[in-house]
């Protein structure tokens, strides 16, 4: 029974009962908590029954009163823009986070080699999936966005009905965690929705993946960076990436004709007429791809191989593959897109977005972090400022808004 459900009878029983909704008011809160512990309580059980000891149930539980009411909130959350292709690609692919992987890459060179050698999978990616889940670990620095897993995953199992089932067999898993000592207690923090560590595992996918990469014992993906990076590349191995290949191709389309759906050899494509943007020959022919146009047929087209399969088993997202494949391709050195994005504006720097932000705020529109990420935050700022001085309300972090920023 949810906790909206529980107070609703709760109401109805006082009314009949003729007492005083005021009266009701008054203990509500206590109502509230005393219900989530009742639920602690009554859970121990089931955990114990999977596998859990009461001691360690009893140690996770010992700080935790209530539920966690900005968990509840961000589960509720719908976004109020629907993001294009270009807005999603942008605030993940783009001069910052490149940058930072490089410097990554150069700082965790001798852990990437022994992982690339053990697993076989790309260094580049690894660290795009490494900045897309964490930002090489500067989320996890952030006390507004991490918070105790376990309280976090007892808060939807006790009062979000749409996620229940998930949050109490994830709240299991985290318990197990505990329970081997790779972590304690006071050190399990994550995400709203239990995901953890620099790579943002989920109970249950760190016990099938996590891996001791540096060898103390503890397998610590939210305090060791090559144990995180090796948990994601053992995920990927284990989903079947396949060493040496990419995940895929930007492309070039012959005008004025339909392409056929589903997989085909590259050899095939390439056949009617499909080439590689760059102008480079494929590496190799015999490859299975599919043909994919995430931004439209206006926008870059791509033939996807089996790689990019994988790494969606990570995140079952198209844009989620495509941005860490981009971003990967990017911080290697091989070049972005020929073909961007089709914006009906002229694109900001990283740079010019945090510049955007700042003037945002200092009109008093904006009361966000200046992270040069444009959510919805950003754009209700921009499209207010854009109402202020007369522009079309579109919510683009165009060069054109920030010129009248600028100016004014």
């Amino acid at each position: 029974m949810s906790l909206r459900t529980t107070v609703r009878r709760l109401v109805n029983a006082t009314a009949a009962a003729g007492l005083s909704l005021a009266l009701l008011a008054s203990v509500q809160p206590a109502f509230a908590d005393a219900g989530f512990r009742n639920w602690v309580a009554s859970f121990r059980s089931v955990a114990v029954r999977n596998g859990v000891s009461g001691r360690i149930y009893d140690q996770a539980f010992r700080n935790i009163r209530d539920l966690d009411p900005e968990v509840l909130e961000k589960a509720r959350y719908q976004p109020e823009f629907k993001s294009p292709a270009w807005d999603y690609f942008d605030n993940r692919v783009h001069d910052d986070s490149i940058a930072n992987g490089r410097a990554m890459a150069a700082k965790w060179k001798p852990w990437l080699d022994r992982i690339e050698k053990r697993y076989g999978v790309d260094r580049y990616i690894l660290l795009a999936i490494w900045s897309m889940e964490s930002n090489y670990g500067e989320t996890l620095k952030r006390d507004d966005i991490m918070r105790n897993v376990v309280r976090s995953l007892a808060t939807l199992g006790y009062a979000d009905k749409k996620r229940s089932k998930y949050a109490r067999t994830q709240l299991i898993a985290a318990l197990k965690i505990l329970q081997t000592g790779d972590i304690d207690e006071s050190h399990l923090e994550g995400s709203w929705a239990g995901a953890m560590g620099h790579t943002q595992f989920i109970p249950t996918s760190y016990q099938h993946y996590a891996v001791d990469m540096d060898g103390n014992g503890k397998r610590d993906i939210w305090n060791s960076v090559p144990d995180a990076l090796a948990t994601a590349a053992n995920l990927l191995h284990k989903n079947g990436w396949q060493p040496g290949r990419t995940w895929g191709y930007e492309v070039s389309l012959p005008p004025g004709r339909k392409f056929p759906a589903g997989t085909m050899s590259i050899s095939r494509w390439a056949s009617i007429g499909v080439t590689r943007a760059n102008g480079k020959p494929f590496r190799s022919g015999s490859d299975h791809a599919e043909l994919k146009l995430p931004g439209g047929r206006e926008g870059p087209a791509f033939l996807v191989i089996k790689n990019f399969s994988v790494i969606k088993r990570y995140n079952n997202a198209d844009k989620y593959a495509f941005a860490v494949g981009l971003l990967a391709d990017e911080i290697a050195g091989y070049g972005g897109l020929v073909n961007d994005w089709n914006r009906p504006f002229t694109k900001l720097s990283f740079e010019q977005k945090l510049e955007l932000q700042q003037r945002l705020a200092q009109h008093g529109l904006y009361d966000g972090k200046f992270d040069g990420k444009i959510g919805d935050g950003s754009k209700s700022a921009i499209m207010a400022y854009q109402a202020s001085v007369g522009l079309a309300q579109n919510g683009y972090p165009s060069m054109e808004v920030l010129k009248w920023l600028r100016r004014k």
